[in-house]
Order: C-alpha cells, then structure tokens, then sequence
C-alpha cells in the first residue's frame, strides 16, 4: 500500500474550486478534494471512504479512554498491594488523568491539520506506550512516594487528548445530515473504553496466583501497537480539514463555542467524572457490599447511550434533547441521595445508571448542537450561510468544548472528595451537581429553545 492519497477520492493536482482544494497538497497519503455534502460524491465515494476512517479512529479513541481511565480502577487494589495512601490522595489519582486529559484536548485539536488525521492517530495511540509502562513499573512498587505516583498518573491524561483530535478529523469525513450519528458512534467508541477498563482490570490483576497489579498496564500494549498499524495502513488525511488556529480564534470569539462548552462540562464532564469515581464511591461508601463488579455497567450504558442521543438530536434538534437529559440527570442525582440516606446499594446502583444514560444521551446531542448552530449563525459578506467555514469553525468548537467539558473530569472527584473530608458524606457535592444541572437547562432553554429567541426558529 503506497503512502500516496487513493485515486478513488484523490482530485487531480490541477483540479481547482472543489471543496478542500488545495493549491499544493502536502506529501503523504493526502485526499485533496472533499465534499461529503454532494451526494452524488457520498454516495458513489465518499460514504465508504468515511466509515473505513472511523473505525480505526474508535479503535485509538477507545484505547485512549482506556489508558485515560486505567487509574479509576486501579486506585482501588492499591491497599490491598501495599500502598498506604489516604482516600484523598487516590481521588487525587483519580482526578489528575482528567485534569491532563482536559489541557491536552487543545493541542491535540490543532495537531489534525498540523499532521492530518491519520498522521496524527498513529503518533497519539503510540504515545499511549509511555502511561502503560509507567503503570506497570510503579504500581509493583509499595515504598513509591504520592508525588511520584501522581506524576506517573497524570502521564495517563494522554489518553484524554485522543477523543478531541478523533473527533474533530471525523466530523470533516461526514456530511451534516449524518454528522450526529456518525460523531455519536465514533464517541460512543471512545467512551466503551471505560467500561472495558473497568471491567477487564479487576479480572485480569487477580487472574493466577495473588495480585499483579503490573499487568493493568502491559494488557494494552499488544493493542496500542495494533491500533497505530491499523491507523497507519487504513486512514487517509483530509486537506480539508482546516480548522486552523485563525478558526479556532474566530470559534473563540463566538458566544455559542462557550455556551456549548458549558452544557459539555455538565453532559461529558458527568460522564467522564463519575465513570472516574464510580469504583472509588462504590469502595468507600458501601465497603462491605462486594459492588465493585459492577461499575464498569455506569460507563458500558452511558457509551451506549451517546449514539441515540445524537441520533434523536438529528430528527428533533440537540437543544430539547439536551434538556431532558438533563432533567433526568438530575432526578437520578435525588434519587441517589434517597438512596444514600437509606443505605440501599441497589438504589444507588440504579440511579446512577439512570444518571449515566442520560448523561451519555446528552453528550450526543450536545455535540451535535455544534454544526447546527454554526451552520445557522455563520454567513458570508451577502448574508447567506457560508458553509466551508461553518465546518471549520464548528471543528474547532469542537475541540474548545471537549477540552472545557473533560475538566468536569478532574472537578467531580475532587468534589466528591471535598463534601466526604469536609462533611463525611457525599450528599452535598450531589446536592451541588443537580443545582449545576438545574443551571444548564436554564441556559439551554433560553440560548436554544425560549420563543423569540434568535435561534428558537432553527432546529438546533
């Protein structure tokens, strides 16, 4: 297979005035003309070109939020290994892949049209390499110090980084009326690697004789090679895709990108925090029910969850489906603090549950508010809607808010770890999390949805 853009998708070097067109093409296996949008295109070319991007590109996102994940389960064998760490200092653990996570989501945005799609899947899943090893060094280690153990899990925060760069490559691949679905699946893909994590983790640390925590990391390493040969044998780089830092400064500068950034923090950034302190809260809050089996089913229904609420959102609009979900997320929150105060372990199992499909679903239909709005508020000179650099700045918006929302990461076990140091329960950082959810269906509702509004009109 050569590195050179295939004919079947690749314009001529002299072609001009298509969608992506570029007057010097980069070297390397390069799609020079791309325009999902024609149809007569997607159907005989572009549909199949697309879909044999995104699988690879789920294949590194789901290892990405594995590694990214690997210390929400790890944490909880630590003091059976030996490690004499306090409750705070594992929800620290816990926290800092997020908090990295967040931070690496803006330049992992900029790196797609910096290297291209495909360049760029293959450089991220081998980075995957450096958290793995430095897992399965340390944590065979009882006598290593917090400080070097919390270096070593923020490494894990690269993992973070990969859900922002898949996602703003695919969104170039497909047109918008599919965008939704397709953004959805390549998430949802992404997002099942919590859920495996969480579940295979625990089976293969105790798998032989005694507890070799050493393996959570080396179990990837076949995978992550195999992720980065598939991106590199499979993908292609758009020249299309553009989203440069001048439209990342103009998504910057657009109320919209910080409005969706926000509703991110409280769809993705739910999602995301509490799949992180799920095994943690079951472990400290109900010690002697054995429910740490169970945890992996929160992110396993909130990943399965996120395609059928971008699906939905592309028949009825983002924004109403954004706001039951959160409406759910917040009944699931009162139902988890009954059931808390009643110390029944199945209810607090199944309101959290609740609380992660509508989560899952609401990530869905934010993201796919992004080309929509977009496409509704950015206009040429004549008024009319520019879509090629819609599409450019929706990606980037893209990136701001996978960024933003993946910081609610970092905020939800810290919150969690506050209310139990402080109050010696988890109540009131629940309490505080359905006053923020109450919050951001206020904002959805009147940005997006209250009669009047300057986009109530659109179906965004």
């Amino acid at each position: 297979m050569t590195l050179e853009a295939r004919p079947e998708v690749a314009a001529p070097r002299e072609q001009t005035g298509g969608v992506g067109t570029v007057e010097a093409p980069r070297r390397g296996r390069w799609i020079d003309v791309w325009d999902p949008e024609d149809r007569t295109f997607w159907a005989e070319k572009g549909r199949r070109v697309a879909r044999r991007n995104l699988w690879p590109s789920i294949f590194a996102e789901f290892l990405g939020f594995s590694v990214w994940q690997l210390w929400s389960i790890v944490v909880v064998s630590l003091p059976a290994a030996g490690f004499a760490y306090s409750t705070d200092q594992m929800f620290w653990l816990v926290a800092l892949p997020s908090l990295v996570g967040a931070t690496l989501r803006l330049p992992y945005t900029f790196a797609v049209p910096k290297f291209g799609g495909r360049n760029w899947t293959i450089v991220s899943a081998t980075l995957l390499i450096v958290p793995t090893v430095g897992l399965a060094v340390f944590v065979s280690r009882p006598d290593t110090p917090f400080w070097l153990m919390a270096l070593v899990a923020a490494t894990a925060g690269a993992g973070g980084g990969n859900f922002a760069s898949s996602m703003t490559n695919i969104s170039f691949f497909f047109p918008e009326r599919d965008k939704g679905f397709a953004l959805g699946v390549n998430a949802a893909g992404g997002n099942l690697g919590v859920a495996v994590v969480q579940l295979l983790v625990p089976i293969v640390i105790v798998a032989g004789a005694g507890l070799s925590l050493n393996r959570a990391g080396l179990m990837w390493l076949p995978l992550i090679v195999l992720a980065a040969v598939l991106a590199w044998k499979l993908m292609d780089n758009l020249s299309a895709a553009t989203s440069s830092f001048r439209a990342s400064v103009a998504a910057a500068k657009r109320p919209h990108t910080w409005v969706i950034s926000f509703l991110y923090i409280g769809t993705f950034g739910s999602f995301i925090g509490f799949s992180a302190a799920f095994p943690l809260l079951i472990k400290t809050t109900f010690p002697d029910v054995a429910g740490i089996q169970l945890a992996f089913l929160g992110a396993l229904v909130g990943s399965v969850s996120r395609p059928f609420g971008g699906k939905l959102a592309d028949l009825v609009g983002g924004a109403w489906v954004t706001v039951c979900a959160f409406v759910v997320m917040g009944l699931g929150i009162l139902a988890a603090i009954v059931s808390l105060n009643a110390g029944s372990f199945a209810g607090f199992l199944i309101s959290f549950l609740v609380l992660f499909v509508a989560s899952g679903a609401g990530n869905g239909s934010t993201y796919r508010m992004i080309p929509a709005v977009f496409r509704q508020t950015t206009r040429d000179l004549d008024g009319r809607p520019d879509l090629v650099r819609a599409r450019r700045e929706a990606a980037a918006c893209i990136g701001i808010a996978s960024a933003v929302g993946a910081y609610g990461g970092f905020l939800v076990p810290r919150g969690f770890a506050m209310s139990n140091g402080q109050y010696g329960s988890l109540v009131p950082a629940l309490y505080t999390f359905c006053g923020f959810y109450v919050v951001c269906l206020a904002v959805t509702y009147f940005c997006y949805l209250r009669r009047g509004g300057p986009l109530s009109g659109e179906r965004v």
